[in-house]
């Protein structure tokens, strides 16, 4: 059931969900059609719409991709944070996205639902304006699903510790990606949440990230 939000509202209020994901509650695959349903109405370069989706539920196959997540999720979450300085909204928050990370990682193979967007090519190796051109075909339909996602009081959050490495490789063969022909735009663990009530985040103002005609 949709909840009662605006488009305003949805737009501020979802947030990358860890520790409030239920791990207990069940998620029905008609929902997550829903959700993708609307998210394919995202546009895609060249309408190539290009992309597949490969959504998880097996215990099995969600611990393996779990425990690749893991492997370099704690090294990544217990290297040193950047410092931006007193006062910062960036610095307030931090202990809380790395603690919250640290939970996600260590539940991950708990949630319900796991999701990995993939996208017909590779790019590794391709110019800026290649490569830019080819994840702004998935990107806009993977947030649209993650607002979908919101609208129905369901939260997830767009992670991609698992690529590094070897690990996208890995988590082909085990979900039979075919590793050579697509790419791997992420991974999104996928629950109900515990309440459905989200504040917007605190950002850096929009003054402080804004030109207008030149740097």
């Amino acid at each position: 059931m949709a909840l009662n939000l605006s488009v305003d509202d949805v737009l501020t209020t979802t947030r990358s969900v860890r520790k409030r994901l239920d791990l207990d509650k069940p998620v029905p695959q008609q929902v997550l059609l829903e959700c993708l349903e609307l998210a394919l109405q995202a546009p895609t370069g060249s309408n190539a719409q290009g992309w597949q989706w490969v959504f998880v539920t097996d215990p099995d196959k969600k611990k393996a991709i779990a425990d690749i997540y893991r492997a370099s999720a704690t090294a990544y979450l217990d290297r040193p944070k950047p410092d931006y300085g007193d006062g910062d909204v960036r610095s307030e928050r931090m202990g809380l996205v790395t603690d919250s990370a640290k939970y996600l990682a260590e539940h991950m193979h708990e949630v319900p639902v796991l999701l990995i967007p993939c996208l017909e090519g590779r790019v590794e190796q391709a110019p800026l304006g290649l490569s830019a051109s080819f994840w702004a075909s998935l990107f806009p339909a993977a947030w649209s699903f993650c607002l979908a996602l919101r609208s129905r009081g369901l939260g997830s959050c767009w992670t991609t510790l698992h690529l590094l490495g070897d690990g996208e490789k890995r988590a082909a063969e085990v979900l039979g990606i075919p590793h050579e022909r697509y790419s791997q735009g992420g991974l999104f663990p996928i629950a109900y949440t515990k309440g459905t009530e989200f504040k917007p985040a605190k950002r850096l103002p929009a003054e402080q990230v804004t030109h207008w005609d030149s740097w």
